[in-house]
């Protein structure tokens, strides 16, 4: 992936993250900002590694390669080829694709490294094409320590690409009975065909038919290769191995023309075909020459028919590696609000269950408990209109089914009768009345100038139901008893009758008393003392039925028995 892919998912992996830990972690804001600067620190840690890999080491020259764009098979060539190749650089652009010759095929896994590293969006188009001379080797051991060694290079290459990067085989023979090159391939569903420069290609039937007897023997011998093929190189990408996994090739091609660069005399092909035929050194199982410019150095052929290779290109990589980021993120979040209403629930169940622990008659620890279910019940309704936090939702929310317990206990709670108020006694108002001010010494007739004082003093006296105003009179100790108790009351109801006169106040709304010298508040041995006893007082003392005025219900009077007492 190019180093822009890469910091794209650095900062989509610091996206979620940021999103999961501020939104959903079941942790303090503390803990929850201590794990994420972990979990950035990680992010930031992989991105420096992998952005920083270094470029692979150039083992060839790739400097005419096709531009990146390019979207024809591409096929890396390693192992015998009939003839040396033609070009300077190892890249050959034929019009159904691009061979790369691979000299040494040891190096096959690190040349695909560099072409990658060049063009990145090759990965399924590239092909590997092993190419086996049997006239080329003395020692059928060797041979097959190189093709052992080339399928570990393949199988690496798959692993570390992530393409399954299709293998194709590719015998190669040379025979003076041929006069031109020829190639029989064996398709996956299509069978073995023959492919010639000079015609279209047919089946082997239709070839042999067309033929005649030139054509039988060309077969035998190219079946001959195709067995000696399929035991000594075939069979060894394909068979068991513990160590290395096995491959199938996707294409398998046998070709036998008349030139062959490099052939031996004796060789691990002619050692086999004696073995089968017991002949010694026939005309036909040799070239006729080791050079030649005008055959093809590759069948071109077959590139059309290459199948893609399986893999990710580095976008589409890209785009996995982002969906799995996004998994891990949407699992963590899941598991958080998950975590979140657990806990919710707990919290609900145990106030519920607290709530109903307590006895009603406990009422203080109650009506706490009931305070904390009226805060969880807000809570609820909250979120309810509103909508539940992020932290609980990713449907996982279940604060609906809570809401009916928790109403249920609240309308369980019996409040605490109140206590009863403590009935206030209501006193009466006195206004005293100094009677020297009022009346002349023995006389209950009021003086010319009283009315003012009266008018001042009786101002916060008023007439109304249920009251009673008692006028009482109050004399000193001199004279007797008798005169006293008369003098009083009659200068009580001299005002009373200027109360009622001035006031318009009906003469229900009086009671009048005269006390004479019974009552003292001061002493009478001394001048002042027996001024203060010479009084009149007036007072509102309430009554039920008193001062009823026409039309209007009698009123109610908590203090009548008090009344009575005080007219008494």
């Amino acid at each position: 992936m190019s180093s822009a892919q890469h910091r794209g998912l650095a900062l989509w992996a610091a996206l979620l993250s940021v999103l999961v830990c501020a939104v959903f972690l079941p942790v303090s804001r503390p803990v929850a900002v201590v794990i994420l600067l972990a979990i950035l620190g990680l992010i930031i840690t992989l991105w420096y590694v992998f952005s920083r890999k270094p470029e692979p080491e150039e083992t060839i020259r790739l400097d005419n390669l096709p531009e990146a764009t390019y979207r024809q098979p591409v096929v890396l060539v390693c192992g015998d080829m009939p003839q040396v190749w033609p070009e300077q650089s190892q890249v050959l652009i034929v019009a159904q694709g691009c061979w790369i010759r691979v000299e040494n095929y040891q190096d096959l896994a690190q040349v695909a490294r560099q072409l990658l590293w060049q063009r990145p969006h090759w990965g399924r188009q590239l092909s590997v094409m092993v190419c086996v001379c049997p006239q080329k080797h003395a020692d059928g051991e060797a041979l097959t320590s190189r093709l052992l060694a080339l399928r570990w290079q393949i199988s690496q290459l798959r692993r570390e690409s992530g393409h399954t990067v299709p293998l194709v085989l590719n015998g190669l023979a040379g025979s003076s009975m041929m006069s031109d090159l020829h190639w029989q391939a064996a398709i996956p569903g299509e069978g073995v065909r023959v492919w010639r420069e000079s015609s279209a290609p047919s089946s082997i039937a239709a070839w042999l038919t067309t033929g005649g007897a030139m054509a039988m023997q060309r077969q035998v011998l190219m079946n001959s290769l195709m067995t000696w093929f399929h035991s000594h190189v075939k069979a060894v990408f394909m068979d068991e191995d513990p160590d290395i996994p096995a491959i199938t090739p996707a294409v398998v091609l046998w070709g036998i023309g008349p030139i062959l660069s490099g052939s031996l005399a004796s060789s691990a092909w002619t050692a086999w075909l004696t073995r089968r035929t017991a002949m010694h050194h026939v005309a036909g199982w040799q070239p006729v020459g080791t050079d030649s410019t005008v055959m093809s150095l590759s069948p071109d052929f077959v590139l059309p028919l290459l199948p893609e290779g399986q893999g990710l290109t580095p976008r589409s990589r890209t785009w996995r590696y982002a969906l799995g980021i996004f998994t891990l993120a949407a699992i963590a979040a899941l598991l958080s609000s998950g975590w979140n209403n657990r806990q919710l629930l707990r919290s609900l169940s145990f106030d519920i269950a607290h709530y109903e622990r307590i006895p009603m008659n406990d009422y203080d620890p109650k009506a706490r408990a009931m305070q904390v279910l009226r805060e969880d019940a807000a809570q609820l309704d909250q979120w309810a209109r509103n909508g539940e936090p992020m932290k609980m939702s990713l449907g996982l929310y279940h604060g609906e089914s809570l809401r009916q317990p928790v109403l249920e206990a609240i309308r369980s709670y019996v409040p605490p009768t109140p206590p009863a108020k403590p009935q206030v006694k209501t006193t009466a108002k006195i206004i005293r009345l100094d009677s020297m001010s009022l009346f002349d010494t023995g006389k209950w007739q009021l003086k010319p100038g009283s009315t003012k004082l009266l008018v001042n003093s009786l101002v916060g006296i008023k007439a109304k139901p249920g009251w009673l105003i008692v006028v009482a009179g109050h004399t000193d100790s001199t004279g007797d008893d008798k005169s006293n108790q008369v003098l009083s009351l009659k200068r009580a109801e001299s005002v009373r009758d200027w109360m009622r006169d001035t006031g318009d106040v009906p003469e229900s709304c009086f009671a009048v008393q005269g006390y004479g010298a019974s009552r003292p508040v001061a002493t009478n041995d001394t001048v002042e003392g027996r001024a203060l006893n010479r009084r009149v007082e007036i007072s509102l003392v309430p009554q039920a039925n008193a001062c009823q005025l026409p039309g209007n219900p009698p009123a109610s009077s908590q203090d009548g028995d008090a009344s009575k007492s005080e007219m008494e």
